[in-house]
């Protein structure tokens, strides 16, 4: 077995022969990233990644739970995006996937880099680097498994695809933040936020420590034939979901806590209604280098709500008349 002096020496013998190659290989090339900011819309939770040079200091608030910015904020952005040019070897292949609903290529990104990309590294789940080359933008989700005496480092992801484009934000003053995004009665659940953080399900903050929850609506589906529209157009529909809510770090009072908080706010503020027998459930998550199970509920729930939206402008309920002339 080598001793740890050996393996230094033959680090740097290894390091550049590989160097040597990757240098032949990808003829200087260098890869431009930009950063961006993580928001989250306050109403539903969706999460965004908006260009650092589009937003203020007052806007990483967003991607905080309590959604508060910090007094004396500047409110304009006087400093560009900034952005981290890596030089290494980029390869890329390509797929067409065709599914219900759309049909694109994915490009599956590999890019082999000469050095640690130091911000990938040291950046928190708040911010994200992207990249671009040949029309392709594309941010990394992987790296490879790293050996230290080699001194190349290995990244890989897959290219943005085209349906979560719109997630992606360039010009700020395009970007509409007053309005909810989902049909379902999620925003309603996100302020339910009195015990712990309550996140959409797939969206939950990075490497969060418990107590918190997620949301999971996996039906929703009309009880009301027809929605009710008034003289301003304004919508309702009286409307079913199935929610689930996993709680992890709860203990069996809190959880009870939590369930007569939500029953309780269903009657006093009647946005929504409870149509099932809600009862917490434990269920298992295990790590076996722990050799133990955390502490992970889940809450089931039937609820009624209206899906509604309010409109500015009055429908307009007569489509054609007859000019009438009145003289004295």
């Amino acid at each position: 077995m080598a001793t740890v002096n050996e393996s230094v020496g033959n680090q740097s013998q290894l390091n550049a022969a590989l160097r040597g190659g990757i240098e032949s290989i990808d003829r200087n090339q260098t890869i431009t990233f930009t950063k961006y900011v993580r928001l989250v819309l306050p109403l539903d939770g969706f999460v965004f990644w908006v260009r650092a040079d589009q937003v203020s200091a007052a806007a990483l608030a967003n991607a905080s739970v309590l959604n508060s910015a910090a007094l004396n904020t500047p409110l304009t952005v006087v400093t560009p995006a900034p952005t981290v040019i890596v030089r290494g070897s980029l390869h890329y292949s390509t797929d067409v996937v065709m599914e219900e609903g759309e049909a694109y290529d994915r490009n599956t990104v590999i890019f082999t880099a000469e050095s640690d990309i130091d911000p990938f590294n040291e950046v928190g789940p708040e911010v994200m680097y992207i990249g671009e080359f040949m029309g392709v933008r594309f941010s990394f989700s992987r790296r490879a498994p790293l050996y230290i005496q080699a001194g190349i480092y290995h990244y890989s992801g897959v290219a943005i695809v085209p349906a979560m484009l719109s997630q992606i934000v360039d010009d700020v003053t395009t970007f509409d933040t007053s309005s909810i995004i989902v049909s379902n009665s999620l925003p309603i659940w996100m302020s339910l936020n009195k015990f712990m953080p309550m996140y959409p399900s797939f969206l939950s903050t990075q490497n969060i420590t418990p107590p918190y929850a997620t949301v999971h609506i996996s039906e929703t589906s009309g009880v009301q034939s027809a929605p009710l529209i008034d003289s301003m157009s304004n919508h309702y529909q009286l409307a079913r979901d199935r929610v689930k809510v996993t709680m992890y770090g709860l203990r069996n009072f809190s959880a009870l806590d939590f369930l007569d908080y939500v029953q309780q706010f269903t009657l006093d503020s009647e946005q929504m209604g409870i149509t099932n027998i809600p009862v917490p459930k434990d269920e298992k998550r295990t790590q076996t280098e722990l050799g133990t199970i955390a502490m992970k509920k889940v809450i089931e729930f039937d609820v009624n709500y209206y899906q509604t939206v309010s409109r500015n402008l009055a429908r307009q309920l007569i489509t054609s008349a007859i000019p009438a002339v009145f003289g004295d």
